[in-house]
Formats: C-alpha cells, sequence, structure tokens
C-alpha cells in the first residue's frame, strides 16, 4: 500500500517513521491497513514512531494500544491520579493473567503513548506533562499499595493500635514521595524516592494464616512489598527505579517508621542536606493525613526561623558542591547536572526556599516553577531572571524529554556525536543543529549567571567540605583514568545490570581489576569477613556485607560484559561468591545469637544444603537460593529452657535475613525454602534425622528428582557431607524400587506442571526459554530422570549439566543423537540465559520487545542477526523436546 509522501515530510526522523511502517505491515499486516484508512491517527503514529524507537516498538507488540491511543488522544487537560487508577482497573482486568509487575509496566508504557504525543505536539506545558506522569507514579504506588496490603492481611491480619482512650483501632499507612515525584515534577525516567510512614506501634489482629506480628514487622513487610511490585525488574523492565536511600538513616535504617519517630529524626538527627530533601515531598499513596502530621511537626526545622539566610545558602552551595563531584561524561552536555542546568535552577529556589521560608510561610512551595514565581513576587529574584529560569526550565525539560524517550533510558546528555545532536535538532524543532547549540548555550547561561549572583558571597570552608553527606563520589576522586572511563561506557552499554550497580555507587569502578590483565583468583571469603567483622553492630555488618559482595561482583560482571569470561568461569566465581556469602552470613548469624542469648557459640551445627543451580555449583546472575537447612540435633546447644527446633529456626530466620532482606544497598540472594520437606507448611530448618526419615518414607517423586541435585554449600561442613552423601543413596534407592513407567509418567506429569502453569500466565506469547515446550527443564528434568533410572549420582568433580549429559551418554542411558540435541540445546540455551541475566535482569522469557538488548546478546553470541538467533532457538527446542519425549516415552 502506498503511503503519501507528506506524511513523512515534516518528521524529524523519517527513516525511523518508514521502518515502523515496514515492520508494521509484515508483522500486523491488518492493523496495518485499519491505520492507513485513518490519516490523522496515521500521523500520530508516525510522529510517535519518529521521535521514540521505544514506543514504536511498544505498538508493533502491542497494536491494539493504537485503537486505544485514537480514542484517548483528543484527551485535554491532565488526567488525575483517580481518573488513572480507574483505567489501570480496567486494564486490570483486561490483562488478569500477568504479574502485577508485568501489569504496572505495560500500563506505564501504554499511558507514555497518550503523554508523550501531546508534550511534542506541545499541547501540554512542561508542568502538565510532569503533573500527569507524577500522577501515573502516584495511581500505580496507590494500586501497589493496596494488593500488597491485602495479601499482607490475609497473612497476618490488619494492624492495630491504642487510640487516646486505649480502644483499639487500624493503623494507618502513607508512601511519602521526594525529590521530582514529590513536586509533581517527575520526568520521563525520573527515579521515584519514598519514604514510608506508619501511624504507630501495636500489633497485627492475627486473622490470618500465619498469626500476629508487630506493626513494625507488618509495615516494613508492606513497603519491601510495595518496592518489588513496582521496581522490580522483569523481561519487561521495572515500572519505575525506587530509590530508598533518602529515608531516615539511609541503607542502615528501618523502610518504615511511625510518624513521631520519622519526625523525631528529622528535627533533631538528620543533616542539612536531608531537611533539604523535605522541601519537595508529598503524600503519594495511603493515607494523606499520615504525612500532614508528620509535616507539620518537621516543617519548621525545614524552613528554619532561627537559621540566617547566609547558613541557608552555605548548606544548600555545599550540597551543589558535593553533587558536582558526580562524573559528568565529556562526551556532551549534560542538562541535568552541567553547569547552567536543571538541577541548578531547582537549587536557586531550594536555597532562597530555605534562607526565606522560615519567616515567610507562603514561599514554602514544593514545585521548582511555583517557588520561583512566588520567590518573584517577594523579590527575591528580579523579574528579568524570573524570566529568565521560567524559559530556561521549559526549554531544558523538554530537551530532557526527547533525550530520554528516544529509548527510555534515564538520560540527560546532548552527545556530541554531530549525527545524533542533529536529529535531537530537529526533534525540538530547530531548522539546523548551531540552532541548538545555540539555545543551549542562551539558556545556561541565564542560569548560571542567577545562580553565581545568589552564591557568589557565600564561601565553603574546608572543613565543612568534609562533612559526611549520601551522594555519588567523583570520578576525579577515585582517580578514574580516561581509559576506565571509556571502559565502563561499553560495558554500560550492554549490561543494565552494570550501569545500575555504578550508577549506584561509583566507588564500584575503582573495585574493577585491570581489565587488560586475567582476571585474577580471588579468595572471597577473608576480604569480606574482614570488611564485615569490622563493625559491631548487626545492621552495619549486613549492610556492608552487601557493599563487600558488590565489590566481588562488580569485576565478575565487568569481565563477563567485557567478553573476558568464559561463561563456565562466570558461574564458578558466581558459586564461590555465593558460598562466600553463605559462610559469612552464618558468621554473623552465630554473633548475632550469642549477643541475643548472652552466651558463647563456638559454632552452629547447621548445614547449608543446596539445590537447583546452587546444588549444581552453577550459579548465574539473579540466581535463588534454593536452600533446605539442617541442624544436628545429637549435639547440645549452649542454652537452657529452648529446644533444638527453636534454637535453629532462629538461626535460621536470622541467616535468611541476613542473604535477603532489602536494604538501602539492595539483597544479595533471594532466598527460597519452599523445596524443604512438607514445603511452606515444614519448618524453616529441620534435623538431621527427621530429614532422612522424610526422605526415606515420605518423599514424592518430584522431590527425588529436585533432591538428586543436592549438595552441602556451607555451615558445618561435616554434617553437611554425611547428610549429602545419605540422601543421595536414598534417593536412588528409593528410585530402584518404583516401577519404571510409574517414575517416567510421574516425571512427565510434574514437567507439564510446570509448563501448563506458565504457558497460562504468558498471555504475551513470548518464548520460554526455561518452562515452555523445549526449554531448559526438558533438558533438566530428562537428566534427573536418567539419574533416577540407572543409578548415577553426580560427580563430586564437576556437576555440570554438561558434565553429567557425557557421564549419561558414557554409561549409555542416552543414544547418541539425544545426546548431541541435548547438549548442543543446553549450550544454546544457557549461553542465551545468562547473556539475557547480563543484559537486562533475570527473565525467562526471550526480551522480543527489546530489540537493541536482543541484537547485542546476538552479537555476543557470535550470531550474525536476531533473525537467526530466533531461528536457532527453533531449531534447539524442537531438538530439545523431541528428545526429551524420546528418554520419556522409552520407559513408558
Amino acid at each position: 500500500m502506498n503511503i503519501d509522501d507528506h506524511l513523512f515530510q515534516d518528521l524529524p526522523d523519517p527513516l525511523s517513521a518508514q521502518q515502523f511502517v515496514d515492520r508494521l505491515s509484515e508483522n500486523q499486516p491488518s492493523h496495518f491497513r485499519k491505520l492507513a484508512k485513518d490519516i490523522g491517527l496515521f500521523s500520530d503514529v508516525l510522529t510517535l514512531a519518529s521521535y521514540s524507537p521505544l514506543l514504536a516498538t511498544t505498538l508493533i507488540q502491542n497494536p491494539d494500544y493504537i485503537w486505544w491511543l485514537k480514542r484517548r488522544r483528543a484527551d485535554s487537560g491532565v488526567r488525575g491520579k483517580v481518573e488513572l487508577l480507574e483505567s489501570l482497573a480496567r486494564f486490570e482486568l483486561t490483562n488478569s493473567q500477568l504479574t502485577h509487575q508485568i501489569l504496572f509496566a505495560r500500563f506505564r508504557r501504554r499511558e507514555l503513548l497518550r503523554i508523550f504525543l501531546a508534550d511534542i505536539r506541545r499541547q501540554t506545558t512542561v508542568a502538565e506533562t510532569t503533573e500527569e506522569l507524577s500522577n501515573l507514579a502516584d495511581a500505580i504506588l496507590e494500586n501497589a499499595l493496596r494488593i500488597a496490603r491485602q495479601e499482607l492481611d490475609n497473612r497476618y491480619g490488619g494492624p492495630q493500635e491504642l487510640d487516646e482512650k486505649g480502644r483499639e483501632r487500624p493503623s494507618e499507612f502513607c508512601v511519602v514521595s521526594l525529590g521530582k515525584l514529590g513536586s509533581k515534577e517527575l520526568n520521563y525516567s525520573s527515579d521515584i524516592d519514598l519514604l514510608f510512614l506508619y501511624s504507630s506501634e501495636g500489633e497485627t489482629s492475627g486473622i490470618g494464616n500465619r498469626g500476629k506480628v508487630t506493626n513494625h514487622e507488618y509495615f516494613v513487610k508492606l513497603a519491601e512489598h510495595i518496592s518489588k511490585l513496582v521496581g522490580q525488574q522483569t523481561g519487561e523492565g521495572a515500572t519505575f527505579r525506587v530509590d530508598l536511600r533518602l529515608r531516615p538513616h539511609g541503607r542502615v535504617g528501618p523502610l518504615a517508621m511511625t510518624v513521631n519517630d520519622t519526625a523525631r529524626y528529622y528535627n533533631t538527627e538528620a543533616a542539612n542536606w536531608e531537611r533539604q530533601v523535605l522541601i519537595r515531598s508529598r503524600s503519594s499513596a495511603g493515607d494523606g493525613r499520615l504525612f500532614r502530621d508528620f509535616f507539620k511537626s518537621v516543617q519548621d526545622t525545614v524552613f528554619s526561623v532561627t537559621q540566617s539566610v547566609s547558613s541557608a545558602l552555605r548548606s544548600v552551595k555545599l550540597s551543589k558542591q558535593r553533587i558536582d563531584l558526580e562524573h559528568i561524561s565529556d562526551r556532551g552536555y549534560d542538562v541535568k547536572l552541567g553547569k547552567g542546568g536543571i538541577r541548578e535552577i531547582e537549587f536557586i529556589a531550594q536555597a532562597l526556599q530555605l534562607a526565606y521560608g522560615g519567616r515567610d510561610r507562603w514561599l514554602r512551595a514544593s514545585h521548582t516553577l511555583i517557588s520561583l514565581a512566588r520567590l518573584g513576587d517577594r523579590k527575591q529574584i528580579t523579574d528579568k531572571e524570573l524570566s529568565q529560569l521560567f524559559d530556561a526550565y521549559d526549554f531544558l525539560r523538554r530537551l530532557e524529554h526527547i533525550l530520554q524517550m528516544e529509548n527510555g533510558l534515564q538520560t540527560h546528555l546532548v552527545p556530541n556525536d554531530p549525527i545524533r545532536r542533529a536529529l535531537i535538532a530537529r526533534r525540538m524543532r530547530f531548522d539546523t543543529m548551531p540552532d541548538l547549540e545555540a539555545a543551549i548555550q542562551k539558556h545556561t547561561a541565564n542560569v548560571s549567571g542567577v545562580f553565581l549572583r545568589i552564591f557568589s558571597d557565600i564561601n565553603i570552608a574546608g572543613d565543612e567540605m568534609k562533612t559526611s553527606i549520601s551522594f555519588p563520589v567523583a570520578a576525579e576522586e577515585l582517580h578514574i583514568t580516561s581509559e576506565y572511563e571509556n571502559i565502563e561506557d561499553e560495558i554500560a552499554a550492554f549490561s543494565t545490570r552494570f550501569a545500575e550497580m555504578t550508577s549506584a555507587d561509583p566507588t564500584l569502578i575503582k573495585s574493577i581489576p585491570n581489565l587488560e590483565d586475567t582476571f585474577p583468583e580471588v579468595d572471597h571469603l577473608p576480604i569480606i569477613k574482614s570488611n564485615v567483622f569490622a563493625f559491631a553492630d548487626f545492621r552495619e555488618r549486613i549492610a556492608e556485607l552487601r557493599k563487600a559482595w558488590s565489590r566481588q561482583m562488580i569485576g565478575i560482571i565487568a569481565f563477563d560484559a567485557a567478553g573476558k569470561l568464559p561463561l563456565k568461569e562466570s558461574k564458578r566465581r558466581q558459586t564461590l561468591l555465593a558460598e562466600a556469602s553463605i559462610s559469612v552470613a552464618i558468621d554473623i548469624a552465630r554473633r548475632e545469637m550469642e549477643t541475643r542469648y548472652g552466651l558463647p557459640i563456638d559454632s552452629l551445627d547447621l548445614a547449608i544444603m543446596g539445590l537447583g543451580k546452587l546444588g549444581g555449583a552453577g550459579i548465574d546472575y539473579d540466581s535463588d537460593l534454593d536452600l533446605v537447612l539442617v541442624y544436628d540435633d545429637t549435639k547440645a546447644i549452649n542454652t537452657s529452657g529452648i529446644t533444638h527446633a527453636e534454637y535453629y529456626a532462629r538461626a535460621a530466620e536470622i541467616f535468611v535475613t541476613i542473604l535477603s532482606s532489602m536494604t538501602r544497598e539492595g539483597s544479595l540472594y533471594r532466598v527460597d525454602l519452599r523445596l524443604r520437606p512438607h514445603g511452606k507448611n515444614g519448618p524453616s530448618v529441620i534435623s538431621r534425622r527427621s530429614f532422612l526419615e522424610y526422605m526415606e518414607n515420605s518423599s514424592a517423586v518430584w522431590e527425588l528428582l529436585a533432591f538428586i541435585k543436592i549438595r552441602a554449600a556451607g555451615g558445618d561442613p561435616e554434617l553437611g557431607s554425611s547428610i549429602e552423601s545419605a540422601i543421595t543413596g536414598i534417593i536412588l534407592k528409593r528410585a530402584s524400587l518404583i516401577p519404571l513407567d510409574e517414575l517416567a509418567s510421574e516425571t512427565k506429569r510434574v514437567r507439564q506442571a510446570l509448563e501448563n502453569e506458565k504457558v497460562a500466565a504468558n498471555r504475551s506469547g513470548e518464548i520460554d526459554i526455561k518452562y515452555g515446550a523445549g526449554g531448559m527443564l526438558d533438558i533438566y528434568f530428562a537428566i534427573r530422570f536418567l539419574q533416577l533410572r540407572d543409578n548415577i549420582s553426580d560427580d563430586e568433580k564437576s556437576r555440570s549439566t554438561d558434565h553429567t549429559l557425557s557421564k549419561l551418554f558414557a554409561n549409555g542411558s542416552l543414544p547418541e543423537s539425544d545426546y548431541q540435541n541435548l547438549l548442543a540445546g543446553y549450550e544454546f540455551l544457557s549461553d542465551l540465559d545468562h547473556n539475557i541475566r547480563l543484559a537486562i535482569g533475570r527473565s525467562t522469557r526471550l526480551p522480543i520487545a527489546n530489540q537493541t538488548a536482543l541484537r547485542n546478546i546476538a552479537k555476543r553470541m557470535n550470531l550474525d542477526s536476531v533473525d537467526n538467533l530466533l531461528e536457532q532457538l527453533t531449531v534447539h527446542r524442537l531438538n530439545i523436546r523431541a528428545s526429551y519425549d524420546n528418554v520419556i516415552r522409552n520407559s513408558l
């Protein structure tokens, strides 16, 4: 079908628009033909494709969004939180099979189509665009709070507290937003900075399946759950990047605190920069009264009547200088942090608010433009300066939006590359690149002039610059060479994981060994222990464990992403790091038990038994730690009045918390105890005697399949070795007594159930390389079935899948054709899975919507195109499924 040329004439990037047309007509021909009949809608869709390859891909993958956009594109005005919540509820009804994380991510992406179209059409102001983006975040947070609270109420009952007369009443909760979300100035790729408040201490009603817990425990879990729902990475990315580092006590602080405790912190302990943060704060979800009560009690500390003007300005200038220490790339101009950029406009407003807001409550506005206008009314800035700052803010924010919506990245950089800069100029409606550069120069010079005028007489003493402020450290402070910066850029371009880690903590760059050398062999355990046990406090030790772990992990990621670490070696290194982390966590737990019981504890007679990837010594990025925790009840414990089961249950709880709890530094591993005897209904830790009895008398076939990979991964080595040997013997003996057809049919049933469960949840139709037909589970189930059938245990020297396949082939358990199919399929899927994890994070599905990541993955796998990758994947999956069927069928 011919498309009128005039539809492409005024587009900034007609080539991208034409490529979109080609892809839509090829992949969605019926939608394409229908769209071509609606010239107005077609023009809008082409405009989106010309400005944003990200949204072009979204429309290709979800063509129904085109018709949704047709209905919504003419909407006038800003959609509020309530309206967006209603829209989200309708979206949820029609996408009920999606996980909440994917549902939120897709809903946000769909809404961005409408918001960005109005933005680039200049139908909305910058203030309206950022307000609507903020309302969208509020709606998703409110929905996430509803989901999380319902789940926790089902477990523990609702949280309760006592009123002034001693009567029970429900406790309330509030999600407080800070930063750009706090001032309703969210951009397209902002982090959302949050802290969580609850009304008072107490305990839950206990009307749930897990009994009562304290309000503190309930609300910490609630905050963690909300953060995961909104911020957890999926195959389609996270809905938002959630940043919790601005909460009281920062990295070591609890995720949720009472209103009174939080107010006490800001009034008595917080640093000046922390109080400055509260200028831009509000309630985004939950009970807004809690935030109003909180802010009422701290606002006179934030806007102090006693603070001098010079002191207020000095405090803000100190914060600005600390932020200036962030590494700003020399590859272009940074519209946020560069000289005369957005941050300087924000700090002009906040500095003057702090200087004069204590005596003038009218100046206490959170939105940058509103506060600037009020400062202009009070003559703290001149009419000319106000006009210059307004114009610069509008220009720089629009430019920031154009940069971020190209690929959905959190970028603020106008690149030096002339071709890319010329495209940005056209998207900003400039005729030529020099016109864009002249505009940047004019606006940033105006902002710098006002900034210098306000702060010119404020000096920062050397001692003040040494104060501990939690802002990133400069590359210059780390003495990072330009070579390292280039390497960092190259690696970050491929690995989202690397980019996120180094963005959150730029000091990690210094931990990377020289990439020109061979990756050194590292004994992680003594390094991590020496760092962790330099601290005496339990929370500080947990925080340091995460920091030390990150310093070890970043080197593995860097060498891996740079192509300097083979796949097997990467997994070996990660497994060793996981084992070291387990060992340190056991030691921290032992010392914490000493503290809590007030008695010396020489050792914990506890074995950490690994299953899954840990059992096979093949840990990869974001792997769960599938564990069974086993204690020796024949040895006395150094306490009285408590049973072995109670003692080790407490130790196990501390141990799991150390490894898996979310802190400001993140969590190390997801610890999964669901494979333990009796599953979720069983105790979290079991005695050696009970474990062996269960496996001998009660375990099902699926448990035999899972536990054939059991391995001692930490804790008491003697205990672990004896359990590993005994369990393997029991499994092989029990398997030999099961009729062959029963063993085969039960293996097939369990495998099919896992496949069906995932297929039902996968409404996107994306290829699932683990659970889908011909996926990794076909290989795993075939191997484990053959091990049970033919009485073959893992080798101590190598538990890898390819080694076990070779052992089965040598034993005659597999014919050569099936051996070759399973081995080649495993090598391909393992490589693909590893690169998906490295590039975008843990996902069992192929990220079809992220074509850039797929191209990079294909290149790393020495494939010349994404099409080639898909073709080979199809061939391997067909071969794997055929050989899996052969293995099971031949035994039925």
